[in-house]
């Protein structure tokens, strides 16, 4: 498997990251050297990383490899999903309608709040006590 044809795109979610590579080939899809079956036990996770492929009407056509880092399961593969949008973007503009429509090469920017000083979490406040 030679990434010298590969498309390279940056998805991000969360705090994840995934490094895509995709190529022309099969549809096997290769997350940090396993695949994809073995590294999302959830179907719902593997369905949400193919979901490009899907609204493209493309499946079965690329080959797929994913470096994760960070995050948790969920993360990773919205990371994975909007990494593998951006790449076919790259790969053939005549994607983009369909993906940009669907609304997967946005990025979601959802982060966690941070915690502020004399609360206990982000908003919440220790118990009000009149007396």
């Amino acid at each position: 498997m030679s990434l010298s044809k590969a498309t390279y795109a940056t998805g991000k979610r969360k705090e994840a990251v995934a490094r895509v590579w995709i190529m022309p080939g099969s549809g096997r899809i290769t997350i940090n050297k396993l695949p994809i079956e073995q590294y999302f036990g959830r179907p719902v996770l593997q369905m949400v990383s193919r979901q490009p492929f899907q609204v493209t009407q493309t499946v079965d056509r690329f080959d797929v490899v994913v470096t994760a880092v960070g995050g948790g399961n969920s993360g990773q593969a919205g990371a994975i999903k909007h990494g593998i949008s951006k790449a076919l973007c790259l790969y053939d503009i005549n994607y983009r309608p369909a993906l940009k429509k669907a609304g997967f090469i946005t990025r979601d920017s959802r982060v966690v709040e941070r915690k502020k000083y004399g609360k206990h979490k982000a908003r919440k406040s220790t118990q009000y006590s009149k007396r």
